[in-house]
Parts: structure tokens; C-alpha cells; sequence
């Protein structure tokens, strides 16, 4: 059985005492492929780095909404710099924790997405019209560079439908649109929303678009959550820890790590009437479609 943690943010200080043993009871839980979104132009350095060192863990690099008052005019050249340089980097990179060549394909590119990107108007730490703005800048890349997108959507109060989710999905409609009159393969797959704690209209509405929807360690506790996932296809679901945040249950309340989305992946297979070897295969069938990873050779 493999499963896959597509979003867990490795590179986290809260990691720093024991990033090797989080890896390795990972793998003794049967987690094959870790993806780990960037947050800003230096976090997306550094898991561009940790990517390169093992050939387990994949990067995406984005600019976070809350971190959208750093954007400037030479953010987006950056970001397309550090896809470039991954791609020609030498395949003998290392772990920043402990030096080991990855595998021989493994560097190119370890790049997969651009992300994290997106909408936040639970924090609001920048004007919405600004974040808007640095969500389309981001969008623009992704299309450029042919990369899906990993998307965060966050309303203010956490409701579950808004302003958030109308401005984000009015970008979106916009983005793909454009995407399938270029003829863009990335129009098969865009992206997919993070974490989703949105409302069942949103979803359909993401899914219609052709975006995957993430699950974290709240559908092992929340009604609400559980609900929505049962109502959602199997074949448009990921699994994602969000790592070290929303542990899932019985771990709540403490540092989430990847080794838990065994718990996440179990929880959707009693939704689904599945077992958890279907739904690992499964989800890391969805993974390897979106992130084309499978074709990294």
C-alpha cells in the first residue's frame, strides 16, 4: 500500500529536531511521495532544497495570500528562476538534515505546482483587491510554465461560503477558460483546492473546472466535513496532512506530521464504504494525474 501527502509543510522550523525520524515513520506508515508547498520566495527556495535531497518529497513555490504585501514587480521572475534553476540543478543533491544522493530522475523537475496560492480573508493581512492581484500574477506563472496550482480559500469567521470563495472562483473561471481556448493541457488539470473547508456549491462548482478538492485532519471529527466528502467523487479527492497543523483524530492537538494521513485516507474509505488499501490507491492515482510526477524520468 502507498500513500501520498500532498501537502505537508516539511520545511517548518517545528521540524527542525526531527525531520529524518518524521520521514522515516512516514515511510513505516506507508507514505511513498510528500509535496511541499512554498509559502513565500525564500520558503519556496527551501523546499526546493529539501525536494532535491530525497527522492520522496516533491516542492511547489507560490507566494501565501498572507504573505502577498512582500509581492513586488521582480516576485514573479524569482519564482521562475527557482523553477529553472531545479530543473538543472545536479541530481546529487541533499537532505539539509542528513546528506544522501536522491534518486537518479529525481531532479527533474522536483518542481510539481505553484503554491501555496490563493485568498485569505479570514486573517486579512493585505487589501483582498491586492491579494486578488498576486493570486492572478500566480495564475499567469502557472499557465506559463505549464504547473497546476495548489490553492488556499479561507473566508472571514471560517464560514463556509462568501466573498472569499466568489472572488477565488471568478478568477478561476476566468484562468481555466483561458487555459481551454489556448488548448492548454494544464485545462485536464488545473489544480487543487487545499484543505477545502468551503460549502457543497463551491465544490461542484471547483470540481466542474476540473480541480481536486484536499482533505485534511478534520474529516475525522467534523459532521459537516464528512458529509461534504461523501458527497464528492472519489476519483477528485487528495489526501493532505497540512502538516504540522490540523492533526487528525486521535492525535488532535498535536503536531501533525505526515505518518497521520493514514488516519485521513482511512476516515474517507468508512465514508466511502472502501478500505484503506482502495483509497491509498486511489488518491495517489489522483496525485500522479495531477502532479504528473509519474512522468519525471
Amino acid at each position: 500500500m502507498s500513500l501520498t501527502d500532498t501537502h505537508c509543510h516539511l520545511d517548518f522550523n517545528k521540524f527542525d529536531s526531527d525531520r529524518e525520524a518524521v520521514l522515516e515513520r512516514a515511510a513505516l506508515a506507508g507514505v511513498e511521495r510528500i509535496l511541499i508547498p512554498g509559502l513565500s520566495v525564500a520558503s519556496s527556495r527551501t523546499v526546493v532544497e529539501l525536494a532535491a535531497g530525497d527522492q520522496r518529497l516533491y516542492a511547489a513555490i507560490g507566494v501565501h495570500p498572507s504573505e502577498a504585501l512582500g509581492w513586488n514587480d521582480k516576485t514573479k521572475g524569482q519564482l521562475r528562476k527557482l523553477k529553472s534553476d531545479a530543473e538543472n540543478t545536479d541530481e546529487r543533491g541533499r537532505n539539509l538534515e542528513n546528506p544522501r544522493p536522491s534518486a537518479p530522475s529525481a531532479s527533474h523537475s522536483k518542481v510539481v505546482a505553484i503554491g501555496e496560492i490563493g485568498l485569505d480573508y479570514y486573517w486579512d493581512e493585505s487589501p483582498h483587491p491586492h491579494q486578488q492581484m498576486v493570486l492572478q500574477e500566480q495564475l499567469d506563472l502557472a499557465a506559463e510554465l505549464g504547473l497546476p496550482v495548489i490553492l488556499h480559500m479561507r473566508e472571514a469567521k471560517d464560514a463556509p461560503a462568501g466573498p472569499c470563495a466568489e472572488d477565488m472562483l471568478g478568477l478561476l473561471e476566468a484562468w481555466v477558460a483561458g487555459l481551454r481556448a489556448a488548448k492548454s493541457p494544464l485545462a485536464e488539470r488545473p489544480g487543487v483546492l487545499h484543505s477545502f473547508s468551503g460549502d457543497l456549491d463551491t465544490a461542484r462548482a471547483a470540481l466542474a473546472l476540473g480541480f481536486f478538492i484536499g482533505v485534511t485532519g478534520p474529516v475525522t471529527y467534523r459532521k459537516d466535513r464528512q458529509e461534504l466528502i461523501g458527497a464528492l467523487p472519489l476519483d477528485r479527492l487528495l489526501v493532505e496532512t497540512d502538516s504540522p497543523f490540523l492533526a487528525p483524530h486521535p492525535q488532535r492537538g498535536k503536531r501533525n506530521e505526515p505518518a497521520y494521513v493514514r488516519l485521513i485516507a482511512d476516515k474517507i474509505g468508512s465514508i466511502h464504504s472502501r478500505s484503506l488499501p482502495e483509497i491509498a490507491a486511489i488518491t495517489g492515482a489522483n496525485a500522479s494525474r495531477l502532479f504528473s510526477w509519474d512522468k519525471l524520468a
